[in-house]
């Protein structure tokens, strides 16, 4: 399960912006992309929409794990997680909605590996009620907590470390929640979002607030609003970056909070 421990530490588990499915295989694809060791040979999104014009990539149960075959024989295996509370209209054999979708990068020379991973989640989550919680999980820290459970499970062992990691991350979300209530009882407005800026004329920001959503990305000068490790203002809030990642081909990816 190497290929999904490595997309939660590095921050490839995200809430999706969209709901149908093109959109949704696009955005992940747009990840995997970004990916520093997987390099531009490959146009990522094409691949994987002709791979699921081929064949549905639905498991059931809620989950769809679509993939792309690398052009180069060696690498490593990579995915990228996407969660979607309302769920997706997937076409997925079972015919529920898709509320997670964890899509695969894999190299020729890891096939095996990426067999194994995928036969080995799909026991576990069989061995559970995966479309329930999945249906009605609240967050995406109840979420990375699921995903551990269930890796454990196909691997029949623990992964102390990992979660020693993901403990101290949830502990420091518990902490920009608790600062965010206290500003809550004053009468402002705090809104979390992420955004992804692939170039200074290519952005996406993940919002529940639509407003909000659309100023940032009708920005003249998006992407060095963010990369200047500074709080500012715009449009009627103060923005805080919380901590970003960096990616190949100048990409970056920003978790941030504003305050109205």
């Amino acid at each position: 399960m190497k290929s999904l421990l490595n997309a939660l530490q590095e921050g490839r588990l995200v809430e999706l912006p969209v709901h149908e499915k093109e959109k949704v295989l696009e955005y992940l694809a747009i990840l995997i992309e970004a990916i520093p060791d997987i390099g531009n040979n490959q146009d990522i999104v094409s691949a994987v929409n002709k791979r699921e014009s081929a064949s549905n990539t639905g498991i059931g149960m809620g989950v769809a794990c679509p993939h792309v075959r690398a052009l180069r024989d060696d690498g490593e295996l990579f995915c990228a997680v996407g969660w979607s509370p309302v769920g997706i209209d997937y076409g997925s054999p079972d015919g529920r909605k898709v509320h997670l979708v964890i899509m695969y990068y894999i190299p020729n020379s890891q096939r095996n590996s990426y067999l194994k991973e995928v036969s080995g989640l799909a026991k576990a989550i069989k061995n559970t009620d995966a479309y329930q919680f999945l249906s009605s999980i609240p967050d995406l820290q109840s979420l990375r907590g699921k995903l551990l459970d269930w890796m454990e499970l196909a691997t029949d062992k623990a992964i102390p470390d990992f979660k020693a990691r993901m403990i101290k991350l949830e502990d420091k979300q518990i902490v920009a929640a608790n600062a965010a209530e206290s500003v809550k009882t004053t009468k402002f407005t705090v809104v979390p979002f992420s955004v992804l800026v692939t170039d200074s004329a290519r952005c996406m920001v993940l919002a529940k607030d639509v407003e909000l959503m659309e100023k940032l990305e009708g920005a003249n000068d998006f992407a060095s609003m963010f990369n200047n490790g500074r709080d500012f203002e715009y449009a009627g809030h103060h923005i805080s970056v919380v901590s970003e990642a960096a990616y190949a081909k100048d990409r970056f990816l920003y978790e941030c909070v504003a305050v109205k």
